[in-house]
């Protein structure tokens, strides 16, 4: 097995060198734990930026994510979560139908993936996505500056299932499960997003909006040096809606103005956020906004399983929805593919900026597009 080098002469650092090597180890970042490791590779270093700050006001009035009870009369629900979606972009939903066994069951058999033996865990490492599963240190690792301290599972599930025999058998049944159980939740709250809007119930339920759907088990394990690294770095979703589903260890982060709010685990309770492509459609009124994860400091693994909807077509035409455009609310966006979104979508992730601002109208070309926008359909 390849060893990992630590620490590099800042004048011999090759980051691509010791990306190869990592990977090609198949230990991921739990190996690096387990091996006993006290200071962390060169390749998961972050500037300073990407790093929490120690909090300047501590007499500041702490920022709460808004918990839902979705067992509560419909119309309460859905101005709940209008109002949380457009100022946040954040809430957390308790009562919302799914059994507490069965979020148990998929955070439990995700943490134990992640525990198998390191020989068991090196047979699933695999970044080829082609078969629907995968399991690897960062998405990105080669193409992003920095690695982050952690480790995924990714399966995509619709509108091509997985070949499930790839998904490792300790967790298959419990993530077949927690798809259907999502799926029925998704189409409620996206049906409440909807009437928020003032539109019918059905209309952001639309198949083509949320066809695409991806989950990941999420493993963020002790970090040595916390200080240096980051769980996962500021970044909006891409995709509509995502449901998040997260054990009781802390780590979730949301930007709101100049502030940092905790997504503080609430027992039964799943974190929802709205993702760029729903504030296009809505023109602005519900908020796609930045989140982060920490570095997990203690010995506990926090575990998250973020459950993503996304449209599924990449011709599909997007931009805000005719129905909420017009004279006293112009368009704000352009029209554009879904395919040309996700390519800037990357390209900006990987240089930090958020890609929604260039697909802004702007001028009498925005005018232009605003008057086609209320002909055509998404």
């Amino acid at each position: 097995m390849a060893t990992i080098t630590n620490t590099i002469p800042t004048q011999y650092y090759d980051r691509l060198q010791e990306v190869k090597q990592f990977d090609e180890s198949k230990i991921g970042v739990k190996g690096l734990v387990d091996s006993g490791l006290t200071t962390i590779p060169r390749i998961f270093h972050q500037p300073p930026h990407n790093l929490p700050t120690p909090k300047l006001n501590a007499q500041k009035p702490k920022l709460l994510i808004p918990i839902i009870d979705l067992s509560d009369p419909r119309s309460t629900v859905v101005d709940q979560i209008h109002h949380s979606a457009s100022i946040l972009g954040f809430f957390q939903v308790i009562n919302h139908g799914i059994p507490m066994k069965v979020m148990d069951h998929v955070l439990s058999s995700v943490k134990s993936f992640h525990e198998l033996p390191k020989t068991t865990r090196m047979q699933y490492y695999c970044r080829d996505m082609s078969r629907g599963a995968g399991y690897f240190t960062n998405s990105n690792l080669y193409e992003s500056k920095t690695a982050h301290w952690k480790d995924s599972l990714q399966v995509r599930l619709s509108p091509t299932p997985p070949k499930w025999e790839y998904v490792p058998e300790v967790c298959r049944e419990a993530l077949a499960e927690w798809d259907c159980e999502v799926v029925k939740l998704g189409k409620e709250l996206m049906g409440m997003l909807s009437e928020g809007l003032g539109l019918e119930r059905e209309r952001l339920k639309d198949k083509s909006f949320m066809d695409s759907r991806n989950l990941f088990g999420h493993y963020y394990p002790y970090c040595p040096q916390p200080e240096l690294t980051i769980g996962l770095k500021w970044h909006t979703d891409p995709g509509l809606l995502t449901v998040v589903l997260q054990n009781e260890i802390i780590g979730l982060q949301v930007k709101h103005g100049e502030d940092c709010i905790d997504v503080e685990p609430v027992p039964g309770g799943l974190a929802i956020n709205i993702a760029d492509m729903l504030q296009i459609m809505s023109n602005d009124v519900y908020k796609s906004v930045e989140h982060r994860v920490l570095a997990n400091p203690l010995r506990e693994p926090r575990v998250s399983v973020p459950y993503f909807f996304s449209p599924s077509k990449a011709d599909m035409l997007c931009g805000p929805l005719p129905e909420l455009v017009s004279p006293q609310k112009p368009a704000i966006y352009r029209q554009f593919t879904f395919s040309d979104f996700i390519q800037r979508y990357v390209m900006g992730e990987l240089q930090g900026k958020t890609v929604r601002n260039y697909f802004k109208g702007t001028g009498q070309a925005g005018r232009n597009i605003q008057k086609l926008i209320r002909h055509t359909l998404l």
